[in-house]
């Protein structure tokens, strides 16, 4: 077999176990340029032993017999009583989930489970929405309730100050309303498990995009309730496991020892050490802490202080690390003894 026949008996393989891919994600895959692909596509198309669907930028290709109608099913559910493995459970029956690829439907059941729960026992709202949809490109799925909206019951329940603070406690994991029931990590490991997630109560939009490897905090036009949109490529090569890998390891009995903290996502410079221990609030339950200051122009000594010599000498066994730091940052953390970067 020639190098010729190779690749394409190796875009042949990823097809299989993807689904569909863009030329893109096949150059990736097979650790290739999209040039030197381009030839062995077009050879696959003339002979018929793969598809082409969309166009430009948009086009993805399938093995023939793969490509999918997109299917989609809108349901509302009354919340009392509502189970949430049984709704996906019907999901997967109407929209035939079972012909995705296997770790791909995994993450879509953990996801989509673990979003409806909560707005079953944390909404406060008498139903809810769901909108599921598969394709060829992948699935889909929004849940909306009309209850007291996530971060509004964070902030009530929990003592905080505003739905801002609420959100900034939201994004370190490990927050909820009802412990007895709940470890408050469903959020925090579905966002990380999607390409995209979208939450939005009220007047706060928070976005994850694994594309744009980047998150976004919004403000919008007032929304009542909760609405979570998820999305999950066929093409994804994320397993549910490294996810939870990546933040509950094995070095900590996989516990939910891990976290990131996106600390420019409620504002762009911190001064004093009270913005410190609000940011700090709750992260002692962690081993590790991850402190994105991308974005972050301007740290005040009291404000660098409190985190990297005070708190980090009340908790030892606490590692903190700062990333994506601007050099005025970082020699301000260096200033006050913090660890070098």
């Amino acid at each position: 077999m020639d190098r010729s026949d190779t690749t394409r008996q190796k875009i042949l393989a990823h097809l299989r176990a993807h689904g569909s891919s863009t030329g893109p994600e096949l150059a990736g895959a097979l650790g290739i340029t999209r040039q030197a692909i381009n030839p062995h596509v077009r050879d696959l198309l003339a002979q018929r032993e793969i598809v082409k669907t969309g166009s430009t930028r948009a086009a993805r290709y399938h093995l023939p017999g793969a490509v999918l109608k997109a299917r989609r099913l809108e349901r509302t559910f009354d919340i009392a009583g509502l189970d949430e493995s049984s709704v996906y459970d019907g999901f997967v029956l109407a929209l035939n989930l079972g012909r995705l690829p296997e770790h791909i439907e995994a993450i879509l059941h953990y996801a989509f489970t673990e979003m409806l729960n909560n707005a079953i026992d944390h909404s406060k709202s008498e139903r809810c929405a769901v909108d599921f949809e598969v394709d060829a490109v992948g699935a889909r799925f929004t849940v909306r309730d009309y209850g007291i909206g996530v971060f509004h019951s964070i902030a009530e329940k929990l003592g905080h100050p505003g739905e801002h603070a609420a959100l900034l406690e939201l994004l370190k994991g490990k927050i909820t309303t009802q412990p007895e029931r709940h470890s408050g990590e469903g959020i925090f490991f579905v966002s990380r498990a999607a390409d995209r997630y979208r939450l939005r109560s009220h007047r706060i939009q928070l976005e994850w995009d694994r594309h744009k490897d980047d998150v976004f905090v919004a403000d919008t036009r007032y929304l009542e309730g909760t609405r979570v949109e998820f999305e999950i490529r066929r093409s994804s090569r994320t397993r549910l496991e490294a996810v939870f890998e990546a933040y509950a390891p094995r070095e900590y009995d996989y516990r939910f020892a891990k976290t990131q903290v996106f600390v420019r996502l409620l504002q762009r410079e911190y001064v004093s050490r009270s913005e410190a221990r609000r940011l700090l609030h709750n992260l002692d339950r962690f081993s590790e802490i991850e402190l994105d200051l991308g974005d972050v122009r301007h740290v005040g000594q009291g404000f660098v202080d409190e985190i990297f010599r005070v708190f980090a000498s009340r908790h030892p066994g606490i590692v903190i690390r700062p990333t994506n730091t601007t050099p005025a940052v970082e020699a301000m953390i260096r200033h006050v003894g913090g660890p070098g970067l």
